[in-house]
């Protein structure tokens, strides 16, 4: 899932990191125990692509309905967007290492729910105790990191956290590769992702609160003692004062301050033109379709015409690893190309991957094998019922067949080549089962096809693309756009807007395959990455290098620019 907090960090920072790390290995300690949040947010995302192949394969129902599938991926994300929301509630009251300890708990209770389900409807409902965990796990973990790091690695630190929520999805596949063969498949898939967060817990059990957390509790004791294991001994003083100074400004201004709301925010202009570059951009972070592909990865894969399960898996791990590295080195090029450089490149590019997968998609789909009656009288007694009593059967061909319903129908290829024309037959596991028995390829959810390999270059190329830009600049951009005041509640503002986008396109995605087409679908993403770059162009300022106050002189006085051809000067 392309969404969470990341944090901008140059490899100087990393470098430093590793030295100071290694000279004190509690803070890393610290940082690893909960960074852990955010590899079972990566590994939640990329653990539900796989295993959906296998529970359409053990519940008909979800089989045959798209909306269940959806509800399976999207109540995850609907839970998180609660979970978030529970999670800055009791990181206030009962401090971040409680919050960790309940998302921990959660997200185990789903695991196990899941792995048990008997039905779709126990499923759903462990997806919402994972998503709770999740969206609680999300916020508090990168915020736990930065409280109880030193300053000088804090970003480096932080940006771990990404990477294991990159690293999450990718293992997330690794394991589903190794449970294709194995009893009870998606069960251990989904299962085994509680061992993380029962690790976390122990782990977090262990480990103490943020001392930033309590010192605003007035425990200043147990922060003062937590500080003098992370900091050396000549900076422990001076990090405690600046510490105790930093908390009374904040509990004072909070005290003096109106309560912010959002009818002042948007009458603030530097705010208003904030929220419209930073709430846009997560918006637009969704709706260019990144999560339909770390969601729907195997499902996209056997649209393009691989059949098996586990060669859509095998084929999926490939965008799970361009996206970690793409995570990667988005570290080295943001403070170098700036960020708005960086999202125009990455959009273009992905506006060309959409356009490639768009025309895959609809070649496979005009392209696609006929049915012969011939090769369908091998399976008499199985015949669809929607071929064997259409008027026009001889115009049949895979992709007509595969939308034949009451009774569901699949495509039985050619035993000499998938290409040539072959069987439409009812769609059960009897009739797959004998498709197989004579070496041909079973399909029921998508066609075969010359083009399927054009169609992973597609995959490939709008993960290498989407990910070093709009997959981390967003969240950089939303972390540096607004004034100080209002950082936290814009913050919030922004990401709930990213959380809600990607419900919608993760509840959409397949019925829009289904409604319009999987070409048609992938032009629509694409016609949304053309809206995506001319808003960037626009209306998103460079905010790389600058200081807070020339970002808000930027916003007051120029917001918009139409004239993007045109070169900006800095307002000084």
């Amino acid at each position: 899932m392309e969404g969470g907090i990341h944090a901008g960090a140059d490899e100087s920072a990393f470098r430093e990191c590793f030295s100071l790390t290694w000279k004190n290995p509690y803070v890393l300690r610290l940082a690893f125990s909960a960074g852990i949040g955010g590899l079972l947010f990566g590994y939640d995302t990329g653990v539900i692509s796989g295993a959906l192949l296998y529970i359409r394969d053990d519940f008909a129902s979800v089989d045959r309905k798209t909306v269940l599938q959806e509800s399976i991926v999207s109540t995850a994300v609907a839970g998180a967007i609660i979970g978030a929301a529970i999670g800055g509630w009791m990181n206030d009251q009962y401090g971040r290492r409680s919050s960790l300890l309940t998302a921990d708990f959660l997200f185990f209770i789903g695991a196990v729910v899941m792995a048990s389900a008997p039905d779709p409807a126990f499923l759903i409902a462990g997806r919402v105790f994972v998503g709770l965990g999740v969206g609680m796990a999300s916020m508090t973990s990168p915020l736990y990191i930065s409280e109880a790091s030193p300053p000088k690695i804090r970003g480096a630190l932080v940006s771990t956290n990404g990477f294991l929520i990159t690293g999450g999805q990718f293992l997330s596949y690794l394991i589903n590769l190794a449970f294709t063969k194995a009893p009870g498949t998606w069960r251990w898939m989904l299962g085994i992702a509680g061992l993380p967060a029962l690790l976390q817990f122990i782990l977090m059990i262990l480990l103490p609160e943020s001392p930033r957390w309590l010192f605003r509790k007035g425990r200043e004791r147990e922060a003062k003692a937590i500080l003098r294991k992370v900091y050396p001994e000549h900076e422990v003083e001076r990090e405690i004062q600046d510490l105790k100074e930093s908390v009374d400004t904040e509990i004072r201004e909070e005290g003096s301050s109106e309560k912010i709301n959002i009818i002042k925010l948007l009458k603030t202009k530097t705010v208003r033109r904030g929220l419209v570059a930073g709430v846009g951009l997560q918006i637009f972070q969704q709706f260019v379709g990144i999560n339909t592909v770390m969601y729907y990865s195997p499902t996209i894969v056997q649209l393009a015409g691989f059949a098996s399960n586990q060669t859509a898996l095998l084929l999926s791990l490939i965008t799970a690893g361009l996206n970690a590295l793409g995570s990667i080195v988005s570290i080295y090029f943001i403070d170098r190309t700036g960020r708005r450089k960086l999202l125009i490149i990455s959009l273009s590019g992905v506006i060309i991957s959409l356009g490639l997968l768009s025309a895959v998609f609809h070649e496979t789909a005009t392209h696609s094998p006929p049915i012969s009656k011939t090769e369908t009288n091998h399976f008499s007694n199985y015949t669809c019922p929607a071929y064997s009593s259409g008027a026009n059967s001889r115009t049949w061909d895979c992709v007509k067949c595969l939308k034949a319903t009451s009774p569901d129908c699949g495509f039985c290829a050619s035993a000499t080549n998938k290409l040539l024309p072959g069987a439409c037959l009812i769609s059960n596991d009897k009739v797959k089962e004998l498709c197989h028995k004579q070496s041909r390829s079973w399909y029921t959810r998508g066609c075969p096809s010359k083009y399927g390999w054009l169609a992973l270059i597609g995959l490939a190329l709008y993960i290498i693309f989407f990910s070093p830009g709009m997959g981390t600049a967003p969240w950089i951009v939303n972390s540096e756009i607004y004034p100080l005041r209002f950082r936290g509640v814009c913050g919030r503002m922004a990401a709930t807007a990213n959380w809600i986008s990607n419900l919608i396109v993760a509840q959409s995605f397949l019925s829009m395959t289904q409604a319009i087409g999987t070409s048609w679908t992938f032009f629509t993403f694409g016609v949304i990455s053309v809206v995506a770059l001319i808003f960037v162009l626009v209306c998103v300022p460079e905010t790389k290098g600058l200081p807070i106050e020339e970002i808000e002189k930027m916003l007051e006085h120029r917001a918009f620019h139409f004239k993007f051809w045109e070169k900006k000067d800095l307002i000084h």
